[in-house]
């Protein structure tokens, strides 16, 4: 197996023991690891709204599929964890917005805390 370790200063680097993405050649399969609302250029949380860190959390994350190659049409599966899974319609409807049908597969996790105190993180699957 050879991977390819994917890279952009588009998106917030690294802030413990991975990569912003990772890609297996063959079927270029790319497994993008968890983005949460972190502005890129200051690692900070862009708000403390929910909505917000949501939509910088999924801007976060196709910066990453765009960098490995991909678009969001790309994205075959999404991993969601929220610390309040009461705002998932939230989610929902933000989603909606950003990708087209047929959306990809998707799993939500309820979590106690998210690194940084985040509300929201978002991890995928890429195929190219």
């Amino acid at each position: 197996m050879n991977k390819e370790i994917i890279h952009t200063q588009d998106a917030p680097k690294a802030v413990g023991p991975y990569s912003q993405a990772v890609a297996v050649t063959g079927a270029r399969t790319v497994y993008l690891s968890g983005q949460i609302g972190l502005e890129p250029h200051n690692g900070e949380l862009v708000s403390e709204s929910f909505e917000g860190q949501v939509k910088q959390a999924f801007a976060n994350m196709l910066a990453v599929a765009e960098a490995a190659g991909g678009t969001k049409e790309n994205v075959v599966k999404l991993t969601l964890f929220l610390t309040d899974l009461g705002k998932f319609g939230t989610v929902n409807t933000i989603m909606a917005d950003i990708f087209p049908q047929p959306y990809p597969a998707r799993s939500t996790v309820g979590v106690a805390s998210l690194p940084k105190g985040a509300q929201f993180e978002v991890e995928a699957v890429v195929v190219l």
